[in-house]
């Protein structure tokens, strides 16, 4: 599988040429890793860059932890979370729980997998190159590790039982981990989308209804009450920050392709 030629036509989003840095810093950043790359190699730069990217992102879930504490402290949360879920409380019914429950499962543990899989096979098989799939399996793994050193730092418990729609969750309830999930991998499967798309309609639509899915991802686990308000807002805060991370570091490598690295590092020299 050839990694550049698939990644040849992946340069643009539309009119915009994604190797080309505006700001002083970027081009002083993008010029750092063509040198890097021309020495050993587009792709071992890619993946340093996104375990670097992991890394900060790591550190904002922290950053994160403490803010929330801070507020937790002063109460402040409780005036936006209490009320929020007394709203959802009141638009409840049988066939909505139904519904909600059954959406928001495709972002769960089961569902987000599957939809992940899916793209990655398809992205894969299309472009003959395994940038798609170093791109998302990166972003998953980031994502799956940010809600897990969120719930650990915090260790917020969830809603009451009383107001929450069965089935139950246990672990604890903040960042949101399907709503942080969904929006990196959504995120990452818009962009790779919007890459191989020319006509701006279509740009369009997929930008809209991925951001509709995301947001009634998060709606979801506040009306199903398995998730104050303040954990979705986080968790959506902390998976667009990853999100941006794994699209610069995508950037930087398709730059780095563009002056002259090769993928892989060359073996004869």
């Amino acid at each position: 599988m050839h990694t550049e030629r698939g990644d040849a036509a992946d340069r643009t989003v539309g009119e915009v040429d994604l190797t080309r840095w505006r700001s002083r810093a970027g081009r002083s950043v993008a010029g750092t890793w063509t040198a890097l790359g021309k020495r050993f190699g587009a792709m071992p730069v890619l993946l340093l860059t996104l375990a670097v990217g992991l890394g900060v992102a790591v550190l904002a879930t922290w950053i994160a932890s403490e803010v929330y504490d801070a507020v937790r402290e002063a109460d402040d949360v409780a005036v936006l979370d209490r009320p929020v879920l007394d709203w959802a409380l009141t638009l409840r019914s049988p066939t909505a729980d139904t519904l909600v429950t059954w959406w928001t499962d495709i972002a769960g543990t089961i569902g987000m997998p599957i939809v992940a899989l899916g793209f990655l096979v398809g992205f894969t098989i299309q472009r003959r190159a395994w940038t798609p799939l170093v791109l998302l399996v990166a972003a998953s793994g980031g994502s799956l590790l940010m809600t897990i050193a969120g719930k650990d730092l915090i260790g917020r418990a969830r809603p009451p039982l009383s107001d929450a729609v069965p089935p139950y969750e246990t672990s604890p309830s903040f960042p949101s981990g399907h709503t942080l999930n969904s929006t990196v991998i959504v995120g990452t499967i818009v962009y790779l989308l919007l890459l191989r798309q020319s006509r701006v309609v279509t740009r369009v639509w997929t930008i809209v209804v991925g951001t509709l899915f995301v947001l009634s991802v998060g709606a979801s686990r506040v009306f199903l009450g398995h998730h104050w308000l303040t954990d979705v807002l986080a968790a959506w805060a902390l998976g667009l920050a990853w999100l941006a991370l794994v699209i610069t570091a995508h950037r930087l490598y398709l730059t780095a392709l563009q002056h002259g690295a090769e993928p892989t590092p060359d073996r004869a020299g």
